[in-house]
């Protein structure tokens, strides 16, 4: 190891081990009573005011997947890159009207889940069944995004081997099976600091060292000017640009879906939060606009992806990036904010996944005169499994982009959104309609997904999320995001069988909630009582 690369190392290790401390005291952060609860473990005691859930929801949304993903796509497709900064613009207003409904009538109801909410919403355990499930398989990928990016960092300063991601894993296990979600709510601040200081310097820095912004762009549409396919290039054209705005759409609709989403949402005090966080939030998105240009400017610096097995690594062209360009110091201070901005979501998706099944698989089917500290220290015990399945997904899926692990998981979240998204809105839909759609959604889905061979690796199964029309019988060659065909497909179906459903005056579940629980907030007497009617009913 060259002398530049251990300096590297050891500011990393100082601000890992620094996080990890942080980590590790948040178990006394506002000294709770107790963390033998699935609120107090999994939700922070519902208690996060407007500067921790900004934190938390921003580290939780704004992750590895920020960093390395995003300006990886950059450099390799070039404006199609780009598709994350409209839709995390889009998202908040989108979703504003709808979260805000979700925590009043979960706190009101005491759910802890989403699923928790459409088994009360539809009165349909199976179908809360299918949610729970579809919410652990679609967060493994996530989490496994989160793995790429540390041993993407882990390369650039010559780190290889699979023992320092073990030792990561073990640490993030430890901490968050101690302190739960208040261990990535503190360690967000330190992440964010990390992450907003790296980029003001990047954008000032980089571009000035080389030439500045008029040769990074040039330097960009000159490589992108030789490559063999059409659609990458500095800007968008006839054949990305529908693919660009559904994956966008897509993703918007699906961000807000994620389990690790909601328990950000759950966490917070009272419905004011919430508002003043989905207002606030689009702020993160001129950031991330910043962080994609990095992939525009590795291109102007030369930089090389590093192979692995002889294909190259486009995860690695960011830390290449500031190995090349940064002081020795100052780069190990870059790699410390990937490391963390990797931790803090991976904690928070783990703590989701593990709370989806306790509350909806082992409580629902195994257990239900379970307690409530039997339900944390089951949640604690699946958070470990579920990071050792994120690892499996590294292993099982190799996409040309890391990026299309997040992709291929919103495929599978955006089939949740009939019964979820919808259901805050309308009860219309029938419960049997509601899982036809979701198998319907599902299977098209992951059909489409299979048949998307990988044009880097010519593995010819999941090599992206990009599907093309022409498979459809279409005399074209636009791809579109195989999540929103993979809904339209969910949400005809549902709407097809509901009707039929009614039609023949099907039984259907009974709704548990009622109107003015959704616009419940805190210090409402049914709030501040802890009604618990869908604990109840379960018991």
């Amino acid at each position: 190891m060259s002398s530049r690369h251990l300096t590297e190392v050891i500011v990393f290790g100082v601000l890992f081990v620094l996080v990890s401390v942080v980590g590790f005291v948040a178990a006394r952060w506002r000294r709770p009573d107790t963390m033998h609860t699935l609120d107090e473990w999994g939700l922070g005691g519902r208690s996060f005011g407007s500067w921790i859930t900004w934190f938390l929801i921003g580290g939780d949304l704004y992750t590895a997947y920020t960093f390395v993903a995003v300006p990886a796509l950059v450099f390799g497709a070039g404006a199609a890159g780009f598709y994350a900064v409209p839709y995390t613009v889009v998202v908040y207003p989108l979703v504003f009207l709808v979260l805000i409904r979700l925590w009043s009538v979960s706190h009101v109801h005491g759910f802890v889940t989403p699923a928790d909410f459409v088994r009360a919403r539809f009165g349909s355990p199976l179908l809360a069944l299918l949610i729970a499930i579809t919410g652990i398989v679609a967060t493994m990928p996530y989490i496994a995004l989160q793995l790429v990016g540390i041993q993407a960092t882990l390369k650039a300063m010559g780190v290889t081997g699979h023992w320092p991601i073990v030792i990561a894993f073990a640490i993030l296990a430890a901490y968050t099976y101690q302190s739960g979600l208040r261990a990535p709510a503190l360690i967000a601040f330190v992440k964010d600091a990390l992450i907003y200081i790296v980029i003001s310097v990047a954008v000032l820095y980089i571009p000035h060292k080389l030439g500045g912004w008029g040769h990074v762009f040039n330097a960009a549409q000159a490589k992108f000017d030789k490559t063999p396919t059409p659609a990458d290039g500095t800007l968008l054209n006839a054949n990305n640009q529908l693919n660009y705005a559904m994956l966008a759409l897509g993703s918007a609709l699906a961000l807000f879906l994620y389990p690790h989403s909601v328990t950000g949402v759950l966490a917070s005090k009272n419905r004011n939060v919430i508002k003043r966080n989905m207002a606030a939030l689009p702020a993160y998105s001129f950031v991330l606009g910043l962080i994609a240009l990095l992939g525009f400017m590795a291109i102007a610096a030369g930089v090389k992806p590093l192979t692995t097995g002889g294909k190259p690594d486009s995860n690695t062209v960011v830390p290449l990036l500031f190995d090349h360009m940064f002081p020795s110091w100052f780069a190990g201070v870059a790699y410390a904010a990937v490391g963390i901005g990797a931790l803090v979501p991976a904690a928070i998706m783990s703590i989701a996944a593990a709370n989806l099944f306790t509350r909806n698989i082992y409580r629902e089917y195994f257990r239900r005169d379970a307690s409530e500290a039997e339900e944390a220290k089951v949640s604690k015990l699946v958070s470990l499994v579920v990071k050792v399945g994120a690892v499996a997904c590294i292993l099982l899926l190799d996409p040309q982009f890391s990026i299309d692990l997040q992709l291929i998981g919103g495929v599978i979240i955006l089939q949740t959104l009939p019964a979820v998204g919808l259901g805050l809105i309308t009860r219309w839909f029938h419960r049997g309609g509601l899982m036809a759609g979701w198998v319907a959604g599902l299977a098209a889905g992951l059909w489409m997904l299979y048949r998307i061979p990988n044009p880097a690796t010519h593995k010819v199964h999941f090599g992206g999320s990009a599907y093309p029309l022409s498979d459809l019988g279409f005399d074209t060659k636009v791809t579109v995001y195989v999540g929103m065909l993979a809904l339209l497909v969910n949400l005809v179906v549902a709407v097809v069988a509901t009707l039929v459903l009614k039609a023949v005056k099907a039984a259907d579940g009974v709704d548990a909630t009622r109107a003015d629980d959704y616009y419940a907030d805190e210090g409402d007497p049914k709030v501040a009582s802890g009604t618990r009617e869908i604990e109840a009913e379960l018991a």
